[in-house]
């Protein structure tokens, strides 16, 4: 279980970074750069990835994940910035769902009755977790807040599904696949940023890069301390799910409303519990 808790603890730390990114005047875009060469060079030492079968690569979803990743890192923080980490961190733990219901379609599944009533209970966890607040007791910005929320959990659930594609995949190694997804998400953003450079939006400084590479250490993290945890729980593949899950939105909400002082309706708090009880049925299921 030590590894659940350090992806958990992980997965937050990247919500708290990105929510005082703004208050410390950080270029997310640049720091989000920087950090793909820090997943680039992890990847490398602990995934170790071979190359082989190159040919039988799915290009068309490696690119379609090197350009989703950083765009989807960029959306995340605006979400964290105007909705809060608590909200944010549902809608993210909650965009699981959506591989869930592309499974019916794409390997013909069945819909058992618990996983309907899972999947109904997410996405109404999901509305019940949107800041419903009038555009004129909204602060300058955050009015469209919820349109974030829903990117999130749009953009990550295809993500998934796109790296759960990958993992199925006989003749490349999912270390491999992602190890060419980091270098190619860095290279795309390489380019964003070089533009934004030359365009005079921003500049290239050296704390952003220290910055870059705190940020790619922890989102490395969370990913290589989640798969240690399914490598280690082998035969209790719902431990995982539900645990890391659970313990994501459980250790964000009390981060937002304890350090942070995040205000949450009484309808959000709905959403928060229905988003816990969502993941167990589905991880029973």
């Amino acid at each position: 279980m030590i590894y659940i808790l350090l992806s958990i603890c992980c997965s937050v730390i990247v919500s708290v970074l990105l929510k005082l990114a703004r208050r410390y005047q950080v270029d997310v875009f640049q720091a989000i750069t920087w950090n793909y060469s820090m997943a680039i060079l992890l990847s490398w030492i602990f995934l170790k990835p071979r190359f082989q079968n190159l040919g039988e690569a799915p290009v068309f979803s490696y690119l379609l994940l090197a350009l989703l990743l950083p765009s989807l890192f960029v959306v995340l923080a605006v979400s964290v910035r105007l909705s809060g980490i608590v909200r944010t961190d549902i809608a993210q733990r909650l965009s699981l769902f959506i591989p869930i219901i592309a499974s019916f379609f794409l390997i013909g599944e069945t819909l058992t009755p618990l996983k309907g009533i899972g999947i109904a209970l997410g996405f109404t966890a999901i509305i019940c977790s949107i800041p419903w607040q009038n555009r004129s007791e909204s602060k300058k910005g955050s009015a469209n807040a919820w349109i974030y929320l829903l990117l999130v959990f749009v953009g990550l659930g295809i993500i998934d599904v796109l790296f759960r594609q990958m993992a199925l995949l006989k003749a490349i190694p999912y270390s491999t696949s992602l190890f060419i997804v980091f270098v190619m998400a860095f290279v795309f953003s390489m380019i964003g940023l070089c533009y934004r450079v030359i365009t005079k939006q921003t500049k290239f400084t050296l704390p952003h890069l220290f910055i870059g590479w705190v940020l790619g250490i922890v989102n490395f993290g969370n990913i290589l301390f989640y798969l240690k945890a399914h490598k280690a729980l082998a035969n209790q593949p719902s431990t995982v799910f539900s645990a890391m899950n659970i313990g994501v939105i459980v250790a964000g909400a009390l981060v937002g409303l304890i350090v942070f002082k995040e205000k949450l309706s009484l309808l959000n708090k709905v959403g928060l519990a229905i988003a816990l009880i969502a993941i167990i049925v589905m991880a029973y299921a």
